[in-house]
């Protein structure tokens, strides 16, 4: 079973002393049968707790340097109107007992922890986002990755991979940035998309009539689950390995990148959807760092001198990291130019970064 868990705030202009305000607070809490426990804080303000008989848990914090905090926890099946009277109550008693030392009230919703479905996931600069969610409708665990699809009333069909939200059914601004954003012809033309395997990408470029896509993607889990949950995505583009232009194979792209190298194959354009810039900012203590040298020195070996590399970059916030991946971009066997553009991808909820590189 979920608990709910409130959260009300009173900051103050100058601390108050406790006890001047807890007694009013006590009795509110002791008219709902709470037994109360008062613990020692070793001069740091006051604090008690509140036991009530159904399972309910207040926390009563006052602070020493000028804050009041009140942390409600109950079972997601409690009377919500109950528990909605009893935090009016305690923020009614608290404007009353600290009456113009009030500089601000924050009183933030419900958050559900341990829920069946989780509707909670951080951004990549580490705020706390809560979706809509309402059904996981596909959830497996692959020799690579756990995947989930969730399904958001606002946004469709979620893909999240070991906890990272991936792409959204209304997240054509994705797809369009890491293919160029209009700015490309694509008719006649050969690409490579490494991963990708939400088909995203995929059933974009077909539109356009290229000679050949070939989509290199290592989880079959992962189409599978696309192919049945996200069409709004991937159209009928995953439901089978082989189109009238494209070509998808089930397998490590790093192989296969050595192996057109060696045989001098190239491509007009190569799309880079395996993974985000690492957060990290010690690359020689990240793995996903080296991995990601690797991918895309690779890359631009197999790139038609003439052609184009698109990839994402990671949240607009990571500047440092962000700076990191330009410095790896200078330092490429075969030297490059780039550039860098932000677009806001809905279902993210924060801008993110793409980047464009061509051979100098």
């Amino acid at each position: 079973m979920a608990v709910r868990h409130y959260t009300l705030d009173f900051t103050l202009s100058t601390p108050v002393d406790s006890a001047s305000v807890v007694p009013g607070l006590v009795s509110i809490c002791h008219e709902q049968e709470m037994t109360e426990t008062i613990h020692d804080t070793n001069g740091h303000g006051y604090l008690a707790t509140f036991i009530g008989k159904n399972g309910r848990l207040v926390i009563l914090r006052v602070h020493s340097h000028g804050l009041v905090t009140i942390d409600l926890q109950c079972h997601e099946d409690d009377n919500i109107a109950q528990l909605d009277n009893l935090l009016n109550a305690l923020e009614k008693k608290l404007k009353v007992l600290l009456n113009g030392n009030i500089t601000r009230i924050k009183r933030l919703p419900a958050l559900v922890r341990g829920a069946k479905v989780d509707r909670y996931w951080p951004t990549a600069d580490g705020r706390l986002m809560e979706y809509d969610i309402d059904e996981v409708v596909y959830e497996e665990d692959s020799a690579y990755q756990n995947i989930k699809i969730l399904h958001s009333r606002q946004y469709g069909n979620i893909l999240v991979l070991d906890g990272d939200v991936n792409l959204a059914e209304s997240d054509l601004a994705y797809t369009q940035a890491i293919t160029g954003n209009g700015r490309e012809n694509y008719t006649g033309k050969e690409v490579l998309i490494l991963g990708g395997g939400d088909g995203g990408i995929l059933a974009e470029l077909v539109k356009q009539k290229p000679k050949m896509v070939t989509m290199v993607e290592i989880d079959q889990k992962v189409i599978d689950g696309c192919k049945m949950h996200m069409r709004r995505t991937c159209g009928n583009t995953l439901d089978n390995l082989k189109g009238d232009c494209y070509q998808i194979l089930i397998e490590d792209c790093v192989p296969l990148l050595k192996k057109y190298v060696q045989e001098g194959r190239t491509f007009d354009y190569v799309i880079n959807d395996l993974t985000a810039i690492p957060i990290s900012t010690a690359p020689e203590e990240d793995s996903t760092w080296e991995f990601l040298r690797l991918i895309l020195d690779l890359s631009i070996r197999v790139l038609h001198p003439e052609g184009k590399y698109f990839t994402q970059g990671n949240s607009v916030n990571l500047k440092e990291a962000l700076s990191l991946y330009e410095e790896q971009l200078g330092k490429l066997s075969c030297p490059v130019d780039f550039r860098k553009e932000v677009v806001c991808v809905p279902s993210y909820l924060e801008q993110w970064v793409f980047y464009t590189a061509w051979k100098k």
